[in-house]
């Protein structure tokens, strides 16, 4: 199948209060971790960030053949960031991902990949009807089309984008449980304290 992986890393880390990418996780940088995860599957791999200045200093933490995105628009929105990165993918269909969930599961992705085929999106959903469309796989084509006209109409927000595909696959939680059953695919490194859990759970795996 034709792969890409998008890693969106354009946030300001303003809870965390500093750059998240560079903070270091059982030694690697969170940004190396996305990074690494996404080679796993697709061999084009691009990191969508706000500024030149973040490409220069992530650049030096990832593999040379990892491609840069910077946000096409000084729009502040996820959508911008999965835009710019569908917008250069170069598989038919993209993985889009945080920079900093180190933990997500490598067999909900290649599922989500699977049943991609044929699809529009393939993207997770909660019983109470949230959906995860960070953490989806998306016909890279359809999806830059989709999310250029929610640009263009002011609408910022991924669900926005997903409305406009014809064809989406929703893939429950439940599902997903049985691959990963705590979730971890979804945790997220938004404050200190998250940091220390994430290292508690490395620890653990390392243990176990």
């Amino acid at each position: 199948m034709d792969k890409s992986a998008i890693v969106l890393a354009g946030g300001f880390s303003s809870r965390f209060g500093q750059d998240k990418g560079v903070l270091e996780l059982a030694g690697k940088p969170l940004i190396r971790h996305a990074v690494d995860l996404a080679h796993a599957f697709a061999a084009d791999v691009i990191v969508v960030t706000s500024s030149k200045e973040r490409v220069e200093q992530y650049a030096a933490l990832v593999p040379s053949d990892v491609q840069f995105a910077v946000d096409i628009c000084e729009l502040k929105s996820p959508l911008v960031g999965a835009l710019t990165g569908f917008s250069v993918a170069e598989g038919k269909y993209a993985l889009l991902l945080p920079f900093d969930m180190p933990f997500v599961c490598s067999k909900v992705v290649s599922l989500l990949f699977e049943l991609c085929v044929g699809k529009a999106a393939v993207v997770p959903r909660w019983p109470n009807g949230q959906i995860e469309p960070l953490h989806a796989v998306y016909d890279a084509e359809l999806a830059a089309n989709a999310a250029r006209l929610a640009v263009d109409r002011g609408q910022l927000t991924m669900r926005a984008m997903i409305e406009k595909l014809r064809g989406v696959r929703y893939v429950s939680t439940l599902v997903i449980e049985q691959f990963d059953p705590e979730f971890r695919t979804f945790f997220n490194i938004n404050t200190p304290l998250d940091l220390k859990k994430a290292v508690s759970i490395m620890k653990s795996r390392r243990q176990g």
